[in-house]
């Protein structure tokens, strides 16, 4: 019985069967054509690679590797103030960096193990009921938001947010969650702790509906709490983050439809700072 792995062969006499030890295969290859293999799977598995061998660490190294993760027009996205030494560099960057596109509309980055991109859409991007009233709502610089204005809610009765974007954005043939990212003030009067409508999916296609809260019941009324509605998560970032719903992009040819609405409470609702809408990849399970 012979067993070999990608670096090597190891092996030991057991019940007669010998497993023989000796240089693997891919010891013979150039560097280059590794590296060009290695290029055909994913970031994470490329990091895998890099640890079989030194020479799969070498070619793994390699620019040819991971210019085949960055999206086509990386090189608009380099800042101009930054320089890189190797394409991997950059690739990384672009993890852990967001950059804004469409003229600060948008927030770009790539999700670090499988290199699939990342969008959040400013709430100057999206469209909300009253938005320009300035008794209503108001656009606020807050310094650690990725945008240089975003949406605080000063007080309305009817709450309805809607945005959209051309799936090109996104990577194709990926399911994607979306998530609404806020802030919220002495616990978000009329609107906290109420369920709020959100849905998500493609203009033409039916929708996912779900409810979320943007706080959720607490002290007396938390026996009033629905088990059916999602309570937000708080993020690294120190924001908050409710997921809306999930789409399956299949081929970057439709527009999403996303929509967080309340509208059947008669309060009046203030207290919430809305950085924008977050589409990441989702997590297999």
């Amino acid at each position: 019985m012979i067993q070999a792995t990608m670096g090597q062969k190891q092996g030991v006499e057991s019940r007669g069967d010998i497993i023989i030890t000796g240089p693997s295969p891919f010891d013979f290859l150039p560097e280059d054509c590794i590296s060009k293999i290695i290029s055909f799977t994913s970031p994470r598995d490329a990091c895998v690679a890099a640890s079989v061998s030194k020479t799969f660490e070498s070619a793994v190294k390699s620019d040819t590797v991971w210019e085949k993760f960055l999206p086509p027009e990386y090189s608009s996205l380099i800042p101009r103030s930054r320089a890189f030494s190797s394409k991997k560099e950059l690739y990384f960057a672009l993890c852990d960096e967001p950059v804004l596109i469409e003229d600060g509309k948008k927030s770009f980055w790539l999700e670090k193990a499988s290199g699939k991109r990342c969008i959040m859409l400013s709430s100057k991007e999206v469209w909300i009921t009253w938005g320009s009233s300035p008794q209503y709502w108001r656009w606020v610089s807050v310094p650690e938001s990725r945008f240089e204005k975003i949406a605080e809610l000063l007080n309305v009765c009817w709450f309805e947010i809607r945005a959209g974007m051309h799936t090109r954005y996104l990577s194709p043939g990926t399911h994607y969650s979306v998530y609404i990212v806020f802030k919220t003030e002495d616990g978000c009067p009329g609107l906290g702790d109420i369920p709020v409508e959100a849905g998500v999916g493609l203009v033409g296609q039916e929708s996912s509906q779900k409810l979320i809260y943007f706080v959720g019941p607490s002290g007396r009324r938390r026996e009033r709490e629905r088990r059916d509605v999602t309570r937000p998560k708080e993020r690294r970032d120190g924001w908050m983050e409710a997921e809306l719903g999930e789409l399956y992009n299949e081929s970057c040819s439709d527009d999403t439809s996303v929509s967080v609405v309340e509208t059947k409470s008669p309060y009046w609702k203030r207290g919430l700072i809305i950085q924008g809408f977050e589409f990441r990849p989702v997590k297999p399970q």
